[in-house]
């Protein structure tokens, strides 16, 4: 196969007899000429690669080396070397480098310890999904198929996941997928959001309390380990949780048990955890803000959900879906002019930052003149207005703001079927303002 020939490419995708489409990850072997550990080789084949001192696939004996130091990448472009956060820094032919491409036969230096980067031509072969849509989510590219493929292999054991990725690339439906394809599926899944806990509320969502056990105790309360029993706990933005609280939380992942706030007794968890976040917990592992113990316990399984931006073939498929989450009230299909707008933008706040988008235009009734205005980079504009120089400048234009709130709040839980906090979430807003806005528009109070 000529790519298999083709060193400078670290994945490719073809089709296997009798296995469908495939992804090869090109093997790759790890020479360390320099350092302690000098004349070590090992050869691995896996998507990412991670080397350090600790729990890494690569484990160096170099003190100058961090827990966590650096990554490797295999991609179709190539080996992307990725710093971790490490104290010391990674160089490449005695260059410092935090995010770039390196060739093969490339010398990376890390601590005292130089390595000989040599790709090889031997490859494994990864199966992919072979439909566009898997659960809750829905993508044709590779890098989605992949995710699809790899959350089917290991939704079915208990293990606890770890999903990453930037904020609004679904990270949360990953976790809902994984709990629908296993074997508790049947079982509650239940939801803590870390980063919009209270500091002060953090220990009592997580364990619950007994009656009395402060102020205001005056019944006791299960934490979300004991309301997921038979089920799944999803621990969003876990990167969120303070030190002190991720001890605590290192011994319920190691012995499926808690303690209520003010109990003495431990009570018996049967639970999955999946957790999720967008921050580099390598990167926080190596400044202490991380520990890396409860690190390797949350990612036995490592799950990567890509930017919007890296798969954009996903985007008429992943815009139609999202079109229909929006109800009967919305049409039926997306303007082409909609469409080539969104196939050259950037989308820095991934697939959320596209619902709203499309929810907006819905809202507002008006693609074109949305799409035309933002296609050129200034603001996105209503559509036309009705002037009544009668009423007062504030006064008229609090009816226009308040039109849009009401169009576009309704449309926004019309898509989340009233859940506020999913349409909280959505919108990048918190649930108190999505609170507010029903009380001052008086619309719908049974969102719930």
């Amino acid at each position: 196969m000529p790519e298999a020939d083709d060193l400078t490419t670290g994945t490719w995708t073809a089709q296997s007899p009798g296995a469908g489409d495939v992804v090869h990850v090109r093997a790759c072997r790890f020479e360390i000429v320099a350092g302690p550990d000098a004349g070590l080789a090992r050869t691995f084949a896996a998507p990412t690669l991670r080397i350090g001192r600790a729990g890494t696939d690569l484990v160096l004996s170099d003190r100058k080396v961090s827990t966590l130091h650096f990554e490797i990448a295999l991609e179709e472009q190539g080996y992307r070397v990725r710093d971790l956060g490490s104290t010391n820094g990674t160089f490449v032919q005695g260059v410092r480098v935090l995010d770039g491409f390196v060739q093969p036969g490339a010398l990376i230096t890390l601590g005292d310890t130089t390595i000989r980067f040599a790709p090889e031509a031997r490859s494994v072969e990864l199966p992919l999904w072979p439909e566009s849509r898997f659960e809750s989510l829905v993508g044709t590219s590779t890098a989605m198929r992949r995710l699809f493929a790899e959350i089917d292999r290991i939704a079915g054991t208990d293990a606890t996941v770890l999903v990453t990725g930037e904020t609004g690339v679904g990270k949360e439906l990953v976790a809902e997928a994984v709990h629908a394809r296993s074997t508790r599926a049947d079982g509650p899944f239940v939801v803590l959001d870390c980063g919009a806990v209270p500091r002060q509320l953090f220990e009592d969502q997580l364990f619950g309390h007994e009656a009395g056990a402060f102020t205001g105790a005056h019944k006791a309360s299960a934490g979300v380990f004991e309301l997921a029993e038979g089920g799944t706990v999803f621990l969003d933005e876990i990167g969120e949780l303070p030190l002190d609280l991720q001890t605590r939380l290192l011994r319920v992942v190691e012995s499926r048990q808690v303690r209520r706030i003010g109990g003495t007794r431990p009570i018996d968890c049967d639970v999955r955890i999946v957790a999720a976040t967008h921050r580099d917990l390598a990167a926080e592992v190596n400044r202490g803000a991380f520990r890396s113990d409860l690190y390797y316990r949350i990612a036995v399984v490592h799950l990567t959900v890509a930017p919007l931006r890296d798969r954009m073939q996903d985007l008429p498929v992943l815009a139609t879906h999202l079109l229909a989450q929006l109800g009967p009230s919305a049409p039926t299909s997306l303007p082409v002019e909609f469409l080539d707008w969104a196939s050259k933008h950037g989308w820095p706040g991934n697939v959320r930052q596209l619902r709203n988008a499309i929810a907006r235009a819905v809202a507002l009734g008006d693609w074109s003149a949305r799409t035309n205005v933002v296609a050129k980079g200034a603001s996105p504009s209503a559509p036309s207005l009705d002037i009544d120089l009668s009423v007062p400048f504030r006064d008229a234009k609090q009816r226009l703001v308040d039109e849009f709130d009401r169009r576009y709040i309704t449309a926004l839980l019309d898509a989340h079927r009233g859940n506020v906090s999913a349409a909280a979430r959505a919108a990048g807003i918190d649930r108190m303002s999505i609170y507010k806005a029903i009380q001052r528009l008086g619309l719908d109070p049974r969102a719930e």
